[in-house]
Parts: structure tokens; C-alpha cells; sequence
């Protein structure tokens, strides 16, 4: 007797893009058979008019084990997440994995090494327009080796926090990474508009390295200026010419960053354009509030580790983004309080199902699974995930096509961490991390070392 059968449901096949009615067995944490026989059960769970799919892995997040970030993104069909983007991250990578094995978490977790803000603070920079000496940079890459022997996913830059960040130590990031066979996932530098220099840079060190490229959140760092489509004409060159780079992205162009970083600089607001207006504070006492010069100040030189959204870029963007063949989904979801953060937390996926299969019909069921399972796995040779096969583990969502719903809302128009509807299972390792709509608190997440 296996311990859940789910019965009826159409189950997707990432593979082939393809869907049929079946059933999926389920026992000791393993996916056992997917047929259309009924095995004897522990538990049946009627998945007659809901799609079955293998869970969803978020490839650009900032949870890092926290409790409610994990809530939230079990609650919207996630069951595996890459922490560490953007530069930020634990760098005693061997004792993180051990303290996360040890009290657990409700989905699996990867983690990278962060260079932009944590290996050069390690190194004694304070500055973040300051070029790393060469001894740093040789004491970074020792950082980023003891990582990634402790078994990281790979090495994040997040060069928008860093805008010092010389080309020796980039490419010595990219070299590291490469070295390993790890992934090198990359937010760009934020010039100006109109400039598509940051992605130059990177495409060129990846070149260099000869290593796999993710571009971070493409919508976010390209849009709003008439740069997407320029942007991924780029990418596609590129690809055209045989090199190893995708891009992820999320389903709102509205983004956010602390306060205190060098994408807030007042220069860099002014070179691209941005307007204190078309900010709202995300986090914190102020949250909610449209920004003005006053409230700017405060939060930049008072409360420098709040969150700002930033209204930017057009929604078209995205589903242009998110329709190329190397595109796949992500959230940028970080740890924020209850009724704090930015939508993308709680809404992510279950908006991307929303508007680009079923309103939009921009992407076919299958293929837009496939963008946040089978592709992502395979950018991160994550084993055993992203997949409905027996032998593979059970981690899986089931959703309703015809009901999956977004509810979370911009902090000063609604709840930023309001659950999906349409998302009734979510299992993790054989255990349901969302049952019925409810979430269970489980910690049946695994840690994913390399």
C-alpha cells in the first residue's frame, strides 16, 4: 500500500510538454507510478479537474531560511528555492546547510555565495565604489572555493549594490564558478537608460570563463525605457553563437531594494529617470506610503535596510521576456513581515498561470510549467526535481486552470502577502506542505548541496 495516490488529475509531462489523465502514486517521499491504475492508498486525493504538475522551482529568491518567506512560497506552488542571489548571502555555507539540515524548512533549499555585498564586506570594502585590490580579490575567491566545495549552487554578483566592482574581480567570479561547473546568476549594473552596457559586461566575462550566465530578473533590470526588446536581441546573439546563458524573470515590473543602497543613490535616480512619486515604501513603519523628498531622506540615512518599490515598466515587457524558449520564472521573493513586502512574495506564479495561459494565452499549459520546473532544474543540474517520473522525488503541485488566482497586492493598494486561490496541494518530499488550501507548517524541505 503506498502512502497517496492522487487520482484523476491531468498530469503535465515536462518532457514533452505534453498532459493526460493519470494518476500519481506516492510513497516514502518518491513518486512511485503515474498510470491509470488506482493503487491501494494510505490517502486518495481526488484531483479530478485539477492540473498536476511537478512542484515549482523558484530560481532567484532571498528566503534563506526564513519561516514566513517559506510559508508564502510553499502556499503558491514552490518547492524548491535558490537563495543567495544578488550578492547577499551566509558565507560559512558549511555551517548554513548543517543549521538548515538540522531544524528543517517547508521546501527544499540551494544556496549560492553572494559576492556584491557579503565576500567584499568579508574582504574589509566598504565602499561600494570601491575597485577590490588584487589581494582581495585573491581572498574573495578563496571565499567563493570553500563555498562551492561546501557544496553552494554557485556564485551571485548583484553589481547594481557593488557599482565599484572592477572587471579582475568579476571575471574572477565568473572563473570560479565556471571552474566548478556552477551556475554564475547575475543582477546587472543599473546605469542609465537606454544603456546596455551591464549586459555586455557579463556576456563578455561569461565568454571569458566559458561558464553558464543567468541573467537575474531581466524584466526588472531592462524595462521601462524601450531597452527590453534591444536587451534581448542581445541575449539572442548570443545564444545564437553557442553560449550557455538564460535569463529569469518575474511577473511584475514594479520592483524593490532596500533603501540604502546604491540603486537609491539620488544620481542614480536622476539617470534613470525614476521619481520619488513612483516609490512606495514596502516595509517598516511607513509601509505603504508614497515616497517624497522628506520621506526619500528619512528612509535612505534613518532606515537604509527598509524596502522600496519602485513603479517602473510596462506589462507587455514581461510576457515578451517570458515567451523566449531560455526564459524561465522566478519571484525575488525576500523575508519580509507579515502585511510587508512587495506582491511578488505571495503572487508570483499563480499571476504568471493567471495572465500568460489562461487570459493572455500566451504560453500553453505545458510549456509554461515547464518554465518553472524542468527548465529551471536543468539550469541548476538540480537532481531528482522538475520532474513527474517515478524514482524522482514527490514534489508536486496541483492547481485549478480555471481558478488560479493572484491576490496580493502593492502595499498601498492592498495585502502584499494575500495566498493565491486555485492552489489546493503542494507536497514537498512526500509530505503536503499546503493541503486543501491550508498551509500544514511541515519541514520536509531538503537541503540541495552540490
Amino acid at each position: 500500500m503506498v502512502d497517496v495516490v492522487f487520482t484523476g488529475g491531468r498530469v503535465v509531462d515536462v518532457r514533452t510538454c505534453t498532459s493526460r489523465i493519470a494518476n500519481v502514486a506516492v510513497e516514502h517521499g518518491k513518486i512511485v507510478d503515474i498510470s491509470a491504475h488506482e493503487l491501494p492508498a494510505k490517502r486518495v486525493v481526488d484531483a479530478a479537474g485539477l492540473v498536476v504538475a511537478p512542484g515549482f522551482i523558484d530560481v532567484h529568491g532571498h528566503l534563506d531560511g526564513h519561516a514566513y518567506a517559506g510559508q508564502l512560497s510553499a502556499m503558491q506552488g514552490i518547492t524548491t528555492t535558490v537563495g543567495g542571489n544578488c550578492g547577499l548571502s551566509p558565507l560559512d555555507l558549511e555551517g548554513w546547510f548543517a543549521g538548515q539540515a538540522r531544524t528543517g524548512y517547508v521546501i527544499n533549499q540551494a544556496e549560492l555565495v553572494g559576492h556584491s555585498f557579503s565576500m567584499r564586506r568579508a574582504v574589509g570594502i566598504e565602499d561600494v565604489n570601491a575597485r577590490a585590490s588584487a589581494a582581495q580579490t585573491d581572498a574573495m575567491v578563496r571565499i567563493a572555493d570553500r563555498a562551492l566545495r561546501a557544496g553552494a549552487a554557485g556564485v551571485s554578483l548583484g553589481l547594481d549594490y557593488a557599482p565599484g566592482s572592477g572587471l579582475a574581480e568579476i571575471d574572477a567570479m565568473a572563473a570560479i564558478a565556471a571552474e566548478y561547473g556552477r551556475c554564475l546568476p547575475v543582477h546587472t549594473r543599473l546605469f542609465t537608460q537606454n544603456d546596455l552596457y551591464s549586459l555586455y559586461e557579463m556576456l563578455a566575462a561569461a565568454k571569458r570563463s566559458g561558464g553558464r550566465l543567468l541573467l537575474s530578473h531581466f524584466v526588472y533590470q531592462y524595462s521601462g525605457f524601450g531597452t527590453l526588446r534591444p536587451a534581448l536581441d542581445v541575449v539572442d546573439a548570443a545564444r545564437a553563437k553557442g553560449m550557455d546563458v538564460w535569463m529569469d524573470s518575474g511577473m511584475y515590473t514594479d520592483w524593490a531594494t532596500y533603501a540604502g543602497t546604491a540603486t537609491f543613490d539620488e544620481q542614480t535616480i536622476k539617470d534613470n529617470s525614476l521619481r520619488f512619486g513612483d516609490m512606495v515604501a514596502a516595509t517598516g513603519k511607513y509601509t505603504g506610503t508614497r515616497l517624497n523628498r522628506e520621506l526619500y531622506e528619512l528612509l535612505r540615512h534613518k532606515y537604509p535596510d527598509e524596502s522600496i518599490i519602485c513603479y517602473s515598466g510596462e506589462p507587455y515587457e514581461i510576457y515578451e521576456a517570458l515567451q523566449k524558449p531560455y526564459a524561465m520564472m522566478s519571484t525575488d521573493a525576500g523575508a519580509y513581515a507579515p502585511g510587508e513586502g512587495h506582491p511578488q512574495i505571495a503572487g508570483s506564479y499563480p499571476r504568471f498561470l493567471r495572465k500568460m495561459v489562461r487570459e493572455k494565452r500566451l504560453l500553453g499549459l505545458e510549456e509554461a510549467v515547464y518554465k518553472c520546473t524542468l527548465l529551471p532544474a536543468q539550469t541548476y543540474h538540480i537532481p531528482g526535481k522538475g520532474v513527474l517520473e517515478p524514482g524522482y522525488d514527490a514534489d508536486l503541485v496541483l492547481f485549478d486552470r480555471d481558478a488560479v488566482r493572484d491576490n496580493a497586492k502593492m502595499p498601498d493598494k492592498g495585502e502584499p502577502d494575500a495566498p493565491p486561490d486555485g492552489i489546493p496541494y503542494v507536497m514537498v518530499n512526500g509530505v503536503f506542505a499546503v493541503d486543501d488550501g491550508v498551509f500544514q507548517n511541515t519541514r520536509s524541505g531538503s537541503v540541495i548541496r552540490y
